[in-house]
């Protein structure tokens, strides 16, 4: 399944906007909630007069129930009476894509390295570290792809491996022709740190602190779409190094025949 990006970045930012404009006037216990730094990401019907709100905290989903009254909230799993969890797909629904939607134009509007066609049907938003060297096997696992133009990736270049990573990923950044420059360097063509407009250097800080603020661990770590089963395009994320089937999975199929 191939996707146009700027088509579906739209869609999950129409997404986001959607759900932030129903949190726009809340009923009290949910707006004491979103002052204290909850962020309320759209509302549901719930069962039993209940209405429910999607949120999430410190990177948590919850969901909250308002009483009929309005005037008090509950956090926490609604059940029924065969012991069912009503809230999960409520979470899917109302938080989990809402945050997508954020997430994947965090991606978009990150600093980052084109790798391949601009026009791919498929895209792949990748962390790099300059001193990875996963990111270089990744590298050299996907030009059957890139080559064909099926896939464009980027590399959101960030420092964090070596005391040298932030350097060596402002060079790349703050070249001539970064794709030229980072083509270079993966076919073996040494770095050499010299000093980079602040503007440069703050660019490396920001995909570091985008890194951090997703919960991410381990470069290369790549987001891409996917359509589930019922039709909806979510993203899927995949930390380190993919094996075979993952690889296969995320450029959307077997390698191009190259010969």
């Amino acid at each position: 399944m191939s996707f146009r990006p700027s088509v579906i970045s739209s869609l999950l930012l129409i997404a986001s906007v959607s759900t932030a404009s129903q949190a726009s006037e809340l009923p009290a216990p949910i707006q004491a909630l979103a002052d204290q730094g909850w962020e309320i990401h759209g509302q549901f019907d719930a069962p039993g007069g209940l209405r429910g709100f999607g949120a999430s905290t410190q990177g948590q989903e919850i969901a909250i129930y308002l009483t009929p009254d309005s005037e008090h909230a509950i956090v926490g799993t609604l059940m029924d009476s065969q012991g069912n969890n009503l809230t999960e797909a409520q979470l899917d629904q109302h938080v989990r894509t809402a945050l997508e939607a954020e997430t994947w134009q965090l991606l978009e509007e990150s600093h980052w390295i084109q790798d391949g066609n601009p026009d791919a049907p498929r895209l792949v938003y990748t962390f790099t570290d300059p001193n990875c060297s996963y990111c270089q096997q990744f590298w050299e696992q996907t030009r059957p792809w890139v080559e064909a133009g099926e896939v464009q990736l980027r590399h959101i270049m960030v420092g964090i491996l070596a005391p040298d990573s932030p350097a060596k990923a402002a060079v790349l950044l703050g070249a001539h022709d970064p794709s030229a420059a980072f083509k270079r360097h993966k076919e073996s063509e040494a770095i050499t740190i010299s000093a980079q407009p602040r503007d440069i250097e703050d660019q490396v800080y920001a995909n570091n602190q985008l890194f951090e603020g997703l919960g991410l661990y381990a470069t290369p770590t790549s987001a891409f779409l996917r359509e589930t089963s019922n039709g909806d395009i979510r993203i899927e994320r995949m930390q380190g190094m993919p094996d075979e089937a993952q690889l296969t999975k995320m450029m959307g199929g077997p390698a191009p025949d190259t010969k």
